[in-house]
């Protein structure tokens, strides 16, 4: 009995410090779990107005994308970002700077199971739906991209203009 109370605590603890290494090598910026402000803004809060912006995502004619692929946006402006997943595959939607997406989608290349709780990111599969709320905070151009290996190859990404 006693034994298997060793193991237990055992296993806890392991299962307790792996989410602290389940998803190694993510790019600087890339928030996992961590709300701070980034280069492109920071986690919206869900309480309080935003404007809608739909993003549907899809294949189509052997290629895979965004609609919109373009979006403009003021700065300190809050976006609801509602996604709809129209596709037959899985699809995803990170937004970050391109530089932050590219080092990422490399990642991505290696782990191509790698799951997301970031308030910047959703995976959603087909048919499904969901929603991310983030305040955009400083002017640039961003990027957004399904980081799924081969897709933003074949055309899913968009570019956030911030004024």
């Amino acid at each position: 009995m006693m034994l298997q109370r060793v193991l237990v605590s055992v296993l806890a603890a392991c299962l307790l410090s792996a989410g602290a290494f389940a998803a190694p090598g993510h790019a600087p910026g890339q928030g996992h779990g961590h709300p701070e402000e980034k280069a492109y803004g920071k986690p919206g809060d869900p309480k309080k107005p935003a404007r809608i912006i739909q993003i549907v995502m899809r294949e189509s004619d052997g290629k895979m994308l965004f609609l919109p692929d373009k979006i403009k946006i003021r700065k300190g402006e809050q976006i609801r970002f509602q996604l709809r997943n129209n596709g037959q595959q899985d699809h995803e939607i990170v937004l970050a700077t391109l530089a932050e997406n590219m080092a990422h989608m490399k990642e991505m290349a290696k782990n191509p199971d790698m799951e997301h709780d970031d308030p910047n990111a959703k995976r959603l599969k087909p048919k499904a739906t969901g929603e991310i709320v983030w305040q955009f905070t400083k002017a640039g151009t961003f990027d957004f991209s399904c980081l799924i290996p081969g897709h933003r190859e074949s055309g899913m990404f968009g570019t956030i203009v911030v004024e």
